[in-house]
């Protein structure tokens, strides 16, 4: 399963090879603060609790005309939603950290630096 850096998905961001944002958090987190241009279908309830079909009962409204980012708090629940659509054949990833990883990478914080070191040196 495939996973991007949130340093790697800003490079692409506005770029020919963005990739659908796919914002899977409920929709008063969404709400609450997104990123920019993401699409929310609010399925992390249903997935954290096991239930892929609620997700998979709302393909037809992702497009597979490019690769999808899954997004949601921690980047957990995303890898749920990220294998349930490679599974349809879509190309697809988990933004790594989440929200909070994005919150972290856009404020520079220490946090993120440390987290960001881990997943590059995890591979």
């Amino acid at each position: 399963m495939s996973r991007i850096l949130p340093a790697e998905l800003d490079e692409r961001l506005g770029t020919d090879d963005e990739p659908l944002l796919l914002d899977i958090r409920p929709e008063s987190n969404y709400d609450g603060g997104a990123i920019e241009g993401s699409r929310n279908v609010p399925v992390y309830d249903d997935l954290r609790g096991g239930d892929e079909a609620a997700l998979r009962r709302r393909l037809d409204e992702i497009p597979d005309d490019r690769e999808v980012v899954t997004v949601c708090k921690m980047g957990i629940v995303a890898k749920r939603a990220t294998r349930v659509l490679d599974e349809a054949g879509y190309e697809a990833s988990t933004l790594a950290g989440g929200m909070s990883g994005w919150n972290g990478y856009e404020r520079g914080s220490l946090g993120y630096k440390i987290r960001s070191l881990w997943w590059r040196l995890r591979g």
